[in-house]
C-alpha cells in the first residue's frame, strides 16, 4: 500500500511539474519591450489592437534574427546607433507628440507601436483621408524608416 501510495504521489509531482512547465512557455509578454501606447481614444468601439506579445519559446525562435535585422542597419551605414531597435523608444513618444500637436486625429483611436524604426498604425479613424494623412505625418517624422498602417475606417 505504501508502495502505490508513493508511486502516486511522484505521478502527481511529474504531471504537476509539467502543468508549470506549459503554462510558463505560454506567459507572454512584451519580453523585448517594443514601445505600444494609446495616443488618442475617441472612438469607443474601436477595439483595442493586440500589443507585441511573445512566449518565451517565441522569443527564443526570434532572438537572432532580431539582432541581425538590428545591427545590419548600422553596419550598412543607414543607422547611426548600433541597432536600429534603439530608436523605438525615441520615435513612439515623437509620434504621441506629432499627432497630439497636429490636432487632426481628436477624433479618433490610434495606438502607435515601434520596432526596428518601423511605426505600426493601430486602431480606428474616421476616414480613409485620415488614415492616409496620419501615416504621411508620421513617414515624415525623423528616424522613422517605415509606416505600416493598420487603422481600420469606423
Amino acid at each position: 500500500m505504501r508502495e502505490k501510495s508513493q508511486q502516486i504521489v511522484v505521478l502527481l509531482a511529474v504531471f504537476l511539474t509539467g502543468i508549470g512547465k506549459i503554462q510558463a512557455e505560454e506567459l507572454k509578454s512584451n519580453y523585448f519591450n517594443d514601445p505600444f501606447l494609446q495616443v488618442t481614444k475617441a472612438i469607443s468601439d474601436c477595439p483595442e489592437p493586440v500589443a507585441p506579445m511573445l512566449t518565451m519559446a517565441q522569443v527564443k525562435a526570434e532572438a537572432h534574427s532580431r539582432i541581425e535585422r538590428g545591427t545590419s542597419c548600422y553596419q550598412s551605414g543607414q543607422c547611426r546607433l548600433p541597432n536600429a531597435y534603439l530608436y523605438d523608444k525615441e520615435i513612439v513618444p515623437r509620434v504621441q507628440r506629432a499627432i497630439e500637436a497636429d490636432g487632426r486625429f481628436t477624433d479618433s483611436s490610434i495606438w502607435v507601436e515601434g520596432q526596428r524604426r518601423f511605426v505600426w498604425l493601430k486602431g480606428c479613424v474616421r476616414s480613409a483621408t485620415v488614415s492616409e494623412e496620419l501615416e504621411k505625418l508620421v513617414r515624415n517624422l525623423d528616424d522613422v524608416q517605415g509606416v505600416v498602417n493598420q487603422l481600420l475606417l469606423k
